[in-house]
């Protein structure tokens, strides 16, 4: 009689096979010029650290692997046929918040940049990145961290602060205490932290932080501290 390994056997089994442990990163490469997706696929496949689980060459494609496989980190360009990487980022965080989206690509204005960011993207990276930069930012963004290429982070303050200097700011119906949450979860401040400065208990941060998801309408941390940005709460340095 044959036996049936459990899914988790199966890939416990197959990672180990390829020097990998069942903590590696899941990763899926979303690009529609295949030699390049391919070619990044292979590089961060030979990472001990990471696992490959899927490719795709438009963004429509993306969401269906990505609802069946939830991937840790989607690698996504932003101009693909049938559906661009910026509408597929907002429909995936929609839909799986908790997978992290960082777009990859040739573009550069502020306006990629800006949009893919509140579609809820954790990092914008351009293709001219180096392998070990790359790596990096994928261990940062599965870290929870937000990872901009430098010289987009460098127009990006810029643009704030020219946004900041003309545009009201507006709290969308935001508590005082909530603000001041807000703030704190933008510069990186876990809960027991953010807690303890304003001297209040862990269970109430997180009723704010709540708070803050439900009347901005957003989905993690990392639209936290765009909005944060946006609305002149934070300076970019702060991040």
């Amino acid at each position: 009689m044959s036996i049936q390994m459990p899914d988790s056997a199966k890939r416990a089994g197959a990672l180990a096979a390829h020097g990998k442990t069942e903590s590696a990163i899941r990763i899926m490469v979303v690009d529609d010029q295949r030699l390049f997706c391919e070619s990044i696929a292979g590089l961060l496949a030979a990472q001990p650290a990471f696992e490959v689980v899927a490719t795709a060459c438009n963004g429509a494609e993306c969401i269906e692997l990505a609802c069946q496989l939830t991937p840790d980190i989607i690698l996504m360009d932003v101009k693909m046929p049938q559906l661009d990487g910026i509408e597929a980022t907002r429909r995936i965080k929609a839909t799986i918040p908790q997978t992290r989206v960082i777009l990859l690509t040739t573009f550069t204005s502020d306006g990629y940049v800006l949009d893919g960011l509140a579609a809820g993207a954790s990092g914008y990276l351009l293709k001219d990145s180096s392998t070990a930069g790359l790596i990096s930012a994928i261990k940062a963004v599965h870290a929870g961290e937000q990872v901009t290429a430098p010289n987009i982070t460098s127009r990006m303050m810029q643009l704030l602060e020219r946004q900041n200097a003309e545009r009201k700011q507006e709290n969308d119906g935001l508590t005082e205490r909530e603000l001041e949450t807000l703030k704190l979860v933008a510069r990186g401040m876990v809960a027991k932290e953010i807690a303890r400065s304003l001297a209040i208990s862990e269970k109430t941060v997180r009723n704010h932080i709540s708070n803050i998801y439900h009347k901005l309408g957003i989905y993690d941390r990392s639209q936290i501290v765009i909005y944060a940005m946006k609305n002149g709460l934070v300076d970019i340095h702060e991040v």
